[in-house]
């Protein structure tokens, strides 16, 4: 957004730039930081934004000024629509984003007024009280945010809301739906996380739909738990609500994108009709008891995929950097290269719990079959049955901040605590 001093001229700056015969008239928008120095943004009357490249054939004047509103400065006014009393808890993302279209600006919707602006029919599902919590894009999404966003779900469970939506970028959302559902336990009203594949901006955008699913699953689903809601295919027909510890994106820009893994999602939601369809009875139901906030996630924990060609060093790197806990998404039932195995020994004998996962996604950690899973279990490994390898690296930093029994730490990873493990799996679960 930097714009060079000696331009003379700052964003909102209504100009009027004269360059080899053309006039060209427009507000000077913010620009890429990494656009290069010499050029200058203009929205144009029509809407559209140019680059303009500003040489000394270039003059420019000043002829006015569009004031641009600053992020953050308004708080949020109170509730508005009506129905159910809903939380709605912004941390980034592009799902619950204004569009200026004046300078062509996407800022979070500040308000509850603005988000009914944006979605008016979600004030006929609910009423809506939001809260932007933070604006971050979701790759730079840490453990002690997620700790601020349990905070905050926690304090609206606590205050009666019927219940929770968290807009959320969709790159590391099943993280945090993973790490709410951890932290959060004895849920009365879900969690729903909501994101957007496409932007508000764009004609194929799905902020709406998915919004408004969940929308409906946070205020009349029968279920209490952390939850994703996304689309179910790429039509805007149905919003699927899958278990926040069995969801995992998989596609990078498919509306269809978050999948459940190993699993079934727990309802379908239809966002034309309004209507719920419970598509698995495996879930917690509503309650009017009261949350138990277990916060806090170790971030000394390290998520590694195994393959052809990895060396034991990096296992005991982590043993010297002082990792608290590691987690590795082994090949096939779980194994990892028999040259890594004196390491793995290592890092536990130094207290430092090693948890296998699968990065095949499906089916289930089975170190006894070959020879070296058995010298794997031999060196005290966890094998994590099907959990995700993302979701066995979020309980592992959520429960080293419970434990550092070694003994304990197995226990709690191979309990099953908020549907991270399937005792048993159905058929069909495999796409």
């Amino acid at each position: 957004m930097v714009i060079p001093e000696d331009l003379g001229v700052s964003v909102g700056d209504i100009v009027r730039i004269r360059k080899n015969g053309l006039v060209i008239q427009g507000v000077v928008m913010p620009k890429h930081a990494y656009s290069a120095p010499d050029i200058l943004v203009i929205k144009l009357e029509s809407g559209y934004n140019i680059g303009v490249s500003i040489d000394s054939s270039a003059s420019i004047e000043i002829i006015g000024k569009k004031p641009i509103e600053q992020l953050g400065v308004e708080q949020p006014r109170g509730a508005v629509g009506t129905g159910p009393m809903v939380k709605v808890i912004g941390t980034g993302g592009t799902i619950a984003s204004k569009v200026e279209y004046e300078t062509g600006a996407v800022r979070p919707a500040m308000t509850s007024e603005e988000l009914l602006e944006i979605i008016p029919e979600a004030g006929e599902i609910a009423r809506l009280d939001v809260e932007i919590l933070m604006s971050i894009l979701s790759e730079n999404m840490e453990p002690e945010y997620w700790e601020r966003i349990a905070e905050s779900v926690y304090r609206a469970m606590m205050s009666g809301y019927e219940g929770v939506v968290i807009t959320h970028g969709t790159d590391t959302m099943s993280f945090t739906s993973a790490a709410i559902a951890f932290a959060i336990q004895n849920m009365p009203v879900p969690a729903v996380f909501v994101g957007s594949q496409r932007s508000s901006d764009r004609p194929s955008t799905d902020a709406a739909t998915n919004f408004i699913g969940a929308l409906l699953a946070a205020a009349k689903a029968p279920f209490a738990e952390s939850v994703v809601a996304m689309h179910s295919d790429t039509s805007d027909l149905e919003i699927a609500i899958h278990r926040g510890t069995r969801v995992r994106k998989m596609h990078t820009s498919r509306r269809d994108a978050f999948q459940s893994i190993n699993a079934q999602p727990i309802a379908m939601i239809d966002p034309y009709k309004r209507e719920i369809r419970i598509t698995s009875s495996d879930y917690r139901p509503r309650s009017r008891g009261e949350p138990i906030l277990y916060n806090g996630f170790e971030k000394k924990v390290a998520l590694i995929y195994s393959y052809p060609g990895i060396e034991a060093e990096l296992i005991d790197i982590m043993v010297d950097k002082g990792y608290r806990g590691i987690v590795i998404a082994g090949t096939g039932f779980g194994h990892v290269p028999e040259k890594l195995v004196p390491s793995l020994k290592r890092a536990v004998e130094n207290g430092i719990p090693v948890a296998i996962t699968s990065q095949t996604l499906y089916g289930r950690v089975n170190l006894a079959v070959y020879s070296t899973g058995r010298e794997m279990l031999r060196a005290g490994v966890i094998p994590c049955e099907d959990m995700l390898p993302e979701v066995a690296y979020v309980k592992l930093s959520w429960i080293l901040r419970r434990t550092r029994d070694m003994d304990e730490i197995r226990k709690l990873m191979l309990t099953n605590i908020a549907g991270e493990i399937s005792p048993r799996h159905t058929k069909n679960l495999y796409r």
